[in-house]
């Protein structure tokens, strides 16, 4: 029984749901959760799947294929040019300063020159997967952090390119070739002699390139022709799983194929349609990934020599922890985004196990050696988020800049009522419209070298997370008559909303959504001024749309604050019924039904009735024939 694959899927379906449900309940991260869960479920703990996790693992890397096309998706070669001197400057150190000390550790410990090399080549690789799903879970891309981790991390998946070009050249081609006599070759680079497998590597990636312009986009025209959107979503799939056997049959990583095919179609008119398509099957595999990672960890090998593995480990950490400090120092990164920019690539990634595998097959390095890197690599993945947690509850609150400038005040800075949470592009917005009207905001936000900037412009800053008491009281919400949730994190939008409810009540708040279920969460939470991002902004174009089409524009502009107030009011009877999905739908029908009826009624109204408003018809010739007589 325990060896059907229904069985399997099973067991993973239901660990993922129970760990990663109880690490959320604890505020932890859901990468937490699947690791935990793979652990438990793996060889050494229940044993419920893969004799040694291997067999998921190499399915699970599917998860780690679809992330790097999908990055490959967004780095668009215009975008790649602006950012270049962060990405191989901030890149190229970390890689560079972490393979020389990492280097040294190993020939240190009296390994093979071949040997250190190839696994500090894979120790210099942080996880892309375990850092990027971290960055958008907690909201963190628009910060110095993310983007500072989003260059290193894309320089590290380019490098590896390079270094798997180079890593042929460091086996013993008579070793290798008596050793192949007595094995099947698995893939294409075994059967060629040392010096061309370098060659055939440049040669796949030069043939993906091409193939992106001349065969998959063309492709793609033609598919989209035929209107069937199931053919898309297999068409993206078929991209995907062809390069990436593609590459495994020449015998380079999948992901690695994955990802240039990614940057080869960021160009073209299907990109978002592919980011779409496949990010619902980039999370789940993902999961799987890290549920493989933490079945993978062979704790008999760990029992083996727990003192070697566990030094080797803590080594490796505080030798890549170091190389990243310096590197947000060298680009003057602030204290706390170093930090966590320290502690969130301090670990060795997914891109280790194909470099450690493709070495073994070379015979660089032996079957011990592959093991005990293996364990290492799977720890410090699994080691990474407990890290992180540590780093935000207990260093964190002790960095970073927390008191105010010191700054003189004009008499309008006083009483400044009104406190800003989160400056990015929605928050940015609110300030200025507020400052250029004469009213002053004391602004919090969660980037420190934003901060910095925001005092420059002469903007009243506090750093730090917002939803702590103390800084709120710091930033003078005892004295405040406003509080605006300017951030896109529900999560921080309602821990500030539960402490002014219980310690400032009569403070008001107004607070930033990104969609009706968000609303529907806080209306049932007791909050009135809830402002939905899109909604406006959607309006207007409708709006616009119609002017270009020869409405009045008194007219549209009365209609917009119309289809405004009945939307909002139908907001507030529908909150209470987004969770009986059959209600809901069936009331949200009616109520579309009631606004469409009242709009036309309003609008028929509106043109019937005589009104001199500002864009009447006689108001217009009245205008024009002032100016013909001036």
């Amino acid at each position: 029984m325990t060896g059907s694959i229904l069985f399997e899927a099973i067991v993973f379906l239901a660990g993922a749901i129970i760990c990663v449900s109880i690490a959320k309940r604890l505020g932890l991260s859901s990468v937490i959760g699947y690791l935990l869960a793979g652990v438990l479920i793996g060889p050494y703990v229940l044993g419920f799947i893969g004799e040694e996790g291997d067999d998921i693992l190499h399915f699970a890397e599917f998860g780690v294929v679809m992330m790097l096309f999908l990055i490959g998706l967004e780095i668009e070669p215009k975008n790649f040019w602006n950012m270049r001197k962060t990405i191989v400057g901030m890149g190229g150190l970390q890689v560079g300063g972490t393979m020389l000390l990492s280097y040294l550790l190993f020939t240190f410990l009296g390994y093979d020159w071949e040997v250190a090399l190839v696994i500090s080549m894979a120790v210099a690789l942080s996880s892309t997967a375990i850092a990027m799903q971290t960055i958008k879970e907690k909201g963190l891309m628009d910060t110095t952090f993310g983007t500072s981790s989003f260059s290193i991390l894309l320089f590290q998946d380019i490098i590896v390119i390079f270094m798997l070009g180079f890593i042929p050249l460091l086996s013993n081609s008579e070793d290798n070739a008596s050793a192949e006599s007595h094995s099947e070759q698995t893939n294409l680079l075994e059967s060629l002699p040392m010096g061309f497998q370098t060659l055939a590597i440049i040669l796949s990636v030069v043939l993906i390139i091409v193939a992106g312009r001349y065969l998959i986009v063309p492709m793609l025209r033609k598919v989209a022709k035929t209107g069937v959107r199931e053919l898309l979503i297999a068409a993206a799939l078929l991209i995907v799983f062809g390069i990436s056997f593609l590459m495994e049959y020449v015998g380079i990583s999948p992901a690695l194929g994955a990802f240039l095919g990614g940057v080869v179609l960021s160009n073209s008119e299907f990109k978002h349609e592919l980011e779409s398509t496949l990010e619902p099957f980039k999370n789940l595999l993902l999961g799987l990934f890290f549920m493989a990672v933490g079945a993978s960890i062979n704790f008999i090998v760990i029992a083996k020599s727990p003192l070697t593995i566990g030094g080797i480990l803590i080594a490796i950490v505080v030798l890549k922890a170091l190389v990243l400090f310096i590197t947000g120092h060298v680009f003057k990164i602030k204290l706390d985004q170093k930090l966590l920019l320290t502690f969130s690539l301090a670990q060795i990634g997914e891109f280790a196990f194909v470099l450690l595998s493709f070495a073994f097959g070379l015979h660089i390095l032996s079957q011990e050696q592959m093991d005990m890197m293996l364990v290492i690599t799977a720890l410090s993945m699994s080691l990474t988020p407990i890290i992180g947690i540590i780093n935000e509850r207990f260093i964190l609150p002790k960095t970073g800049t927390k008191e105010s400038i010191k700054r003189p005040m004009d008499h309008i800075a006083k009483s400044q009522k009104i406190i800003l949470v989160g400056f990015g592009h929605f928050g940015s917005t609110i300030g200025r419209f507020l400052r250029s009207h004469g009213v002053e905001a004391t602004i919090l936000d969660h980037d420190s070298n934003r901060v910095d900037f925001l005092r420059k412009m002469g903007f009243e800053v506090y750093y730090g997370d917002a939803t702590r008491l103390d800084l709120l009281e710091s930033a003078g919400i005892s004295e405040a008559k406003i509080i605006i949730c300017a951030t896109n994190k529900i999560s921080v939008s309602k821990a500030i909303s539960k402490i002014v409810k219980e310690k400032y009540p009569n403070v008001e708040l107004m607070i930033r959504t990104k969609n009706r279920y968000d609303a529907y969460e806080l209306l049932n939470l007791g909050h009135e001024n809830i402002y939905r991002e899109s909604l406006e902004t959607s309006l207007t174009l409708a709006k616009d749309v119609l002017s270009k089409m020869g409405f009045r524009k008194y007219t549209l502009n009365r209609q917009v604050q119309n289809f405004i107030k009945y939307d909002e009011d139908s907001l507030r009877r529908l909150a209470a019924e987004p969770e009986r999905k059959e209600n809901y739908i069936f009331k949200a029908r009616k109520e579309l039904e009631q606004q469409e009826k009242f709009l036309n009624e309003d609008f028929k109204r509106g043109i019937v009735d005589f009104d001199n408003h500002w864009d009447s018809e006689h108001i217009r010739k009245a205008l024009e024939n002032s100016k013909t007589k001036m």
